[in-house]
């Protein structure tokens, strides 16, 4: 991992976006010059007094994104969406900036209130941020040819069988193939997911390597290429199960909203409501945390 915090290079600079409200830099209750908070300030409280939260997205699809007709969509606004509604805030501002700069710009630069943006729960991240429950898990997955001739379900087997695997650079995909004994010749990093797709479909590379949730997203995206994507999974490297899941990130000691965020969630998985919110997206049944990952278990890995 980089000290920018990221993960992937699938990041692009973008402009505020507005989820059915006026532009941030009109101003949002007690913000202070800048169109930054003042530190110090009570986020759920002033966000229930005002009727509005910001939120810091990158960008990514479909975790957090600007559509065509520049609204912020994507699983974690949606959901953020909802549970903020039922804590008394019924409008949101996303606040779009590179993935890597997310943190400092809830912490630092103090630019929105949270974080929704499918960012990964990591022990680096941990010591910057407090995060929620785990929101989604995102096993790994393959973008095979359609049909699966090679019958790959996972990295041994493109190793084992001499196969070229695509993934993204700066991806943690990259570091799963090379732990798993994939020659780096066999690794080719590509810039993005339609970059995967095409080297799949094209015969470039026999499988490329990302999250089931990205890869179900460019399938559905190009329903006409001769692709498709395998069962998710969690790699087991160096003996230990690579468990990646995703949360809403807030200010250490903001334990007002984080709790209360945490009982909002909770109540949609257990409901199941979060199925119905995050399928739009690409998500499925196998991308809801079970009771065995934890926050806590992930900071500490």
């Amino acid at each position: 991992m980089t000290g920018r915090w990221t993960r992937r290079d699938l990041l692009r600079r973008g402009a505020l976006a507005s989820l059915g409200v006026a532009s941030l830099a009109s101003g949002c209750g007690r913000a202070a010059a800048g169109g930054t908070y003042a530190e110090g300030s009570a986020t759920l409280a002033r966000a229930r007094e005002t009727g509005i939260i910001s939120l810091g997205i990158a960008g990514e699809v479909p975790y957090a994104y600007t559509d065509r007709n520049g609204n912020a969509t994507g699983q974690s606004v949606e959901l953020a969406r909802v549970l903020l509604g039922r804590l008394g805030i019924p409008r949101v501002q996303a606040v779009t900036v590179d993935f890597g700069e997310l943190i400092a710009g809830l912490t630092l630069a103090r630019q929105f209130d949270m974080v929704a943006a499918g960012l990964f729960i990591s022990p680096d991240r941990c010591r910057a941020v407090t995060f929620s429950i785990p929101d989604y898990t995102a096993p790994t997955a393959f973008l095979v040819p359609r049909g699966n001739p090679r019958r790959i379900a996972d990295f041994e087997q493109v190793r084992d069988q001499g196969l070229r695997i695509a993934v993204l650079g700066g991806a943690v995909e990259r570091r799963y193939a090379a732990d798993t004994g994939i020659p780096d010749a066999r690794i080719q990093q590509l810039a993005d997911q339609q970059a995967l797709l095409d080297a799949v479909a094209t015969g470039r590379a026999d499988c490329a390597a990302l999250t089931n949730i990205s890869l179900r997203n460019i399938a559905a995206a190009n329903p006409a290429a001769p692709v498709e994507v395998t069962a998710g999974f969690f790699p087991v490297i160096n003996g230990r199960r690579s468990v990646s899941a995703g949360g809403f990130a807030f200010r250490p000691g903001e334990t007002d909203i984080l709790d209360a965020v945490n009982d909002q969630l909770r109540a949609v998985q257990r409901s199941g409501e979060w199925l119905t919110i995050a399928r739009p997206f690409g998500f499925g049944p196998e991308n809801v945390p079970g009771a065995d990952v934890t926050t806590e278990a992930l900071c500490a890995t």
